[in-house]
């Protein structure tokens, strides 16, 4: 199978912060919009597909950190297009503060910042998802479909292709830091994660529905090998300590 136009939008350099656009159809569909103020980046992507914002169909927001969501509300205004994301997430879209689970050092470190914590535009969902149910992107001309994957946080979602290709947010990382820059073909843990072993469970499941290869809030992408060996690792952190 061909294999779909998938742009990536640094939304920060060397890879510490990703967001997607896939080309479906005659228009394409943007899988998060990352940090307020983003709208530029996002129009110079499109620019590289030949389309515009008219020619955006949907919005995916795979969870409700500012990094991911903070230009949602300016995209869907300026595009016209419908924002999907999971009801597990929706305080964090409302205005709620995210909860914050450091899952090392760095994480520690970044909390300090407030930089997560930081406010952005609140706004309400076009689609919203809830418990289990996926939602299918025939519709908006991909061959696909969205999947709730809680761990990194309650509400997080991935986008899964017929071919295997997966867009799973923050569900995993690689690289150093915030992710990217170097190593990116090291699995890691982001810099908060609120349930590792929900998370391993939901890497589990994309494996399973055959995922291949998994783009990456930060870092990436990772091949099945790699998830296979962070998926071992949460498991690992999640086992109860000996007596």
């Amino acid at each position: 199978m061909t294999r779909p136009v998938i742009q990536t939008i640094p939304a920060l350099p060397f890879g510490m912060l990703n967001a997607f656009l896939l080309r479906a159809g005659n228009g394409a569909i943007l899988i998060d919009t990352g940090l307020p103020n983003a709208l530029g980046k996002i129009k110079t992507a499109l620019a590289g597909l030949g389309l515009g914002f008219p020619d955006l169909r949907l919005i995916i927001v795979t969870h409700g950190h500012i990094d991911h969501a903070g230009s949602a509300k300016a995209m869907s205004e300026a595009s016209g297009a419908p924002v999907l994301l999971h009801e597990g997430d929706l305080p964090y879209y409302q205005g709620a503060a995210p909860v914050l689970r450091p899952s090392g050092l760095f994480g520690r470190l970044f909390e300090m910042t407030g930089a997560i914590e930081r406010p952005f535009d609140p706004f309400e969902p076009d689609i919203l998802l809830s418990g289990t149910g996926s939602f299918g992107l025939a519709q908006f001309g991909a061959a696909g479909q969205v999947l709730p994957t809680p761990g990194h946080t309650p509400g997080s979602v991935s986008v899964l292709l017929e071919n295997g290709d997966v867009f799973a947010g923050d569900l995993a990382a690689s690289g150093i830091l915030l992710g990217g820059i170097a190593f990116k073909g090291r699995p890691k843990r982001p810099p908060f994660e609120e349930d590792p072993k929900a998370a391993a469970a939901s890497l589990t499941d994309l494996l399973d529905r055959g995922g291949k290869r998994f783009f990456l809030g930060h870092g990436g992408p990772l091949g099945r090998d790699a998830i296979r060996r962070h998926v071992a690792h949460l498991e690992r952190l999640s086992r109860p300590a000996r007596p």
